[in-house]
């Protein structure tokens, strides 16, 4: 693996990166990691190997509290995540970029693009998750649970791909509170392939097709995998998002 590096932050910590020059004209792609997700998994390094066949510059990185990057998770909240890509955006890329966004590194990709459009050349979103601090968690939380995290600070949420549970905190909910997008028009015209399993038990599909109603652009395309779980990562699910990145790259 290429030696990671590390990017200053004016508080002190660090965000942790990969970076490959690119060989090829066209626009870069930067990774965009789920929650409690890092640049490492499967679908990320498997971009990297593309990018390499492809002459492709890519990036990716840890979030605050990710990975191999600085900070407690605990202490992570949208705000920071967003503005964690930005950072990255703006010292660590040059020229377009095509944002490749998994689940809540989905609603990172259109936090970013929203507030950077003139970088962003196109999004690949892989089982989007915009507002899933809200109709995913809070909506979904038994009575008891809404109590604890009002009177703890946090709820430990159990995970279907971690021994260990997640922390919940209040400020995780309140903070996504301010960047909500699905309950008015998403302004974004960005050519957008949106890759979603029917069989997702995290997300469900039908968030998606909103997500497509929501943004205002036209190019905007949704696949459906039949049998596709939230993760998307068998080597069927890779060939395809390696297959879209490749075709909106192809385009610039």
């Amino acid at each position: 693996m290429t030696q990671v590096l590390r990017l200053e932050r004016p508080d002190g910590h660090t965000i942790a990166y990969l970076k490959r020059a690119a060989k090829a004209t066209g626009p870069g792609v930067l990774w965009l990691s789920g929650f409690k997700s890092d640049m490492t998994g499967t679908k990320a390094a498997a971009l990297d190997a593309w990018a390499a066949r492809t002459g492709r510059g890519y990036t990716r990185f840890d979030y605050f509290g990710h990975g191999a990057s600085s900070g407690s998770f605990r202490d992570g909240t949208v705000s920071r995540w967003r503005e964690d890509a930005l950072a990255v955006i703006d010292e660590l890329t040059n020229g377009p970029l095509i944002l490749v966004g998994s689940s809540m590194g989905a609603w990172i990709a259109l936090l970013a693009a929203s507030v950077r459009p003139a970088r962003v050349a196109g999004m690949v979103l892989i089982a989007p998750a915009p507002d899933f601090t809200e109709e995913l968690i809070w909506d979904k939380l038994p009575d008891e649970a809404k109590r604890e995290m009002e009177i703890s600070g946090e709820w430990l949420r159990p995970s279907a791909y971690d021994p260990d549970p997640y922390p919940i905190t209040r400020a995780l909910i309140e903070d996504g509170r301010r960047h909500l997008l699905m309950k008015r028009p998403i302004p974004l015209r960005l050519p957008t392939h949106i890759l979603h399993g029917m069989a997702d038990q995290d997300v469900p599909w039908t968030h998606a097709l909103r997500l497509v109603e929501r943004l205002e652009g036209d190019d905007v395309t949704l696949e459906l995998v039949k049998h596709g779980d939230h993760r998307l990562s068998t080597s069927a699910d890779i060939a395809r998002l390696e297959g879209a990145v490749e075709r909106l790259s192809r385009r610039f």
